[in-house]
């Protein structure tokens, strides 16, 4: 029980002062795709957690059968003394339950998206095959259209799409530019991360943690794609480009180079770049992985303690011994 608590605990813990502090931190900004890690690390402990929680009550009443039982039943026993929860089978059942609904709800939020997405992008994709015009020269699609916008359709056989309009209002470099940031998403996977975000926002809609982390996330992604376009085509055309293709709609399903705050993206690519250092970056990674491996470390430790015991066959107890005369 007291595992389970301490899981709770820390994902309550996250929970409440994680955003705050994620959302009010300046470097954010100045390292978009570790700011993605960040959240997506929040919300992955947070769910791991609360999880792990409900399978730490119902280890004590999980039964074991065959002669293998019968030679570790020490071990077991030491086991559940470790993990054990007032309450029995019912506390047990109850945690389970928590764990299945909690993955199960998740698993299907984020399994209906990415069809629904795949579908409409399919869809579209279709229609362009037919109205649309290829130019293999900058390897994009054209589409007849009087109102300036750019985006990309990813996923399998992603494509670029410029409309009419935006080709006549976009200088050379800025047109490039535009493309660049398009790539960017594609090649970086920004859907699948856009889609993990808003299936947590889908499944648990009234907790400010996943509302929080999809929002920043559709804001970082498109940070994170103006800096590879910058470093490729120039910060002074793509906030030229966007400016030009500000207010421009989008498909569903697809990444436009004019969503996600376009006003503070044009100040910071006009502002003075200040990258993190590496060394910082890769110390942000280090510490998001601490966070999301701790609720293993402390599910796991009543078992490595109980390892400790007597009870428990260590490699060279006598119950050891017989294990391997058996196997």
């Amino acid at each position: 029980m007291r595992v389970a608590v301490l899981l709770l605990g820390y994902a309550a813990a996250l929970g409440l002062l994680g955003p705050t502090w994620l959302a009010r931190a300046s470097w954010c900004s100045r390292a978009p795709r570790l700011a993605v890690w960040g959240w997506q690390t929040l919300s992955t402990t947070v769910v791991l957690s609360v999880a792990l929680a409900g399978l730490a009550v119902a280890v004590p009443t999980m039964p074991l059968s065959g002669s293998l039982a019968n030679l570790l039943r020490a071990c077991v026993m030491a086991l559940r003394a470790q993990y054990a929860a007032p309450g029995g089978a019912a506390v047990a059942a109850s945690g389970t339950m928590l764990a299945l609904v909690l993955l199960g709800r998740i698993g299907w939020c984020a399994g209906a998206a990415l069809v629904r997405a795949r579908r409409d992008r399919s869809r579209h994709a279709a229609v362009l095959s037919m109205v649309g015009r290829h130019r293999s020269d900058l390897g994009i699609t054209v589409l007849e259209d009087d109102r300036p916008a750019a985006y990309c359709l990813p996923g399998r056989g992603h494509r670029i799409v410029l409309t009419t309009a935006a080709l006549a209002a976009l200088e050379p470099d800025a047109r490039d530019a535009v493309i660049a940031h398009e790539r960017a998403h594609i090649r970086q996977r920004h859907h699948l991360v856009l889609a993990y975000g808003e299936a947590l926002e889908r499944a648990f809609p009234r907790l400010s943690l996943f509302r929080t982390a999809a929002d920043e996330t559709r804001r970082l992604v498109e940070m994170a794609a103006d800096d590879e376009a910058a470093a490729r085509s120039g910060a002074l055309p793509l906030a030229g480009a966007l400016v030009a293709l500000a207010g421009a709609g989008a498909p569903t399903a697809s990444l436009a180079a004019s969503g996600g705050h376009v006003a503070g993206r044009v100040r910071r690519l006009l502002g003075p770049q200040r990258p993190l250092h590496r060394a910082v970056v890769w110390s942000g990674v280090l510490v998001a992985a601490a966070v999301i491996a701790l609720p293993l470390v402390l599910v796991a430790e009543p078992a490595v303690a109980a390892t400790g015991m007597n009870a428990c066959p260590l490699s060279d107890s006598p119950v050891a011994e017989v294990v391997q005369t058996a196997s």
